[in-house]
């Protein structure tokens, strides 16, 4: 395995463990004037970049793909972009812990399948499988699980106080 790959795959990890854990230092950090979600969102895509960066390096492009990439890329993305549209920024990017008042949402996907996002994060990665080395998409979806069990034990009590 490529040490530089996998460590692209795996960088944004220890950001989200980070900010999941310890809310208020980067509510600290972003300061007075700056949306905690808003900044969270920039390094995130910006992670994303290195991790998609990090996939296509060990890829091997072959057209077209196997049939089932289609199904899997559809309704992955089809998750990823529902819960975007049914949270928003400050939902999707850990408002609840930074403070903000997030209302609960119970329309599809959510109350149906059990953490969508992630869901579908790990079904576009398989449609991924016919390009990508199994250990590389097992690797990037094993971060997924932990970042689950991590935010699967949220304790209100460790909630960043707003700044005002």
């Amino acid at each position: 395995m490529g040490i530089a790959a996998a460590l692209g795959l795996l960088s944004p990890f220890p950001f989200y463990y980070w900010l999941w854990t310890y809310p208020q230092t980067w509510v600290d950090l972003c300061g007075k004037g700056r949306d905690p979600c808003t900044v969270m969102a920039y390094v995130s895509h910006f992670l994303k970049l290195i991790q998609f960066l990090s996939l296509f390096s060990v890829s091997t492009f072959t057209w077209p793909p196997l049939l089932y990439f289609w199904p899997l890329i559809a309704f992955g993305q089809f998750l990823n972009f529902r819960v975007y549209q049914l949270l928003g920024e400050s939902g999707t990017y850990y408002g609840v812990r930074f403070g903000k008042n997030i209302p609960w949402v119970t329309e599809f996907p959510f109350g149906y399948i059990k953490d969508p996002q992630y869901v579908g994060s790990i079904l576009s990665l398989l449609a991924c499988l016919w390009w990508v080395p199994f250990r590389y998409i097992l690797l990037w979806t094993l971060g997924y699980v932990v970042m689950i069990l991590v935010e699967s034990k949220e304790d209100p009590t460790t909630r960043a106080k707003p700044t005002s």
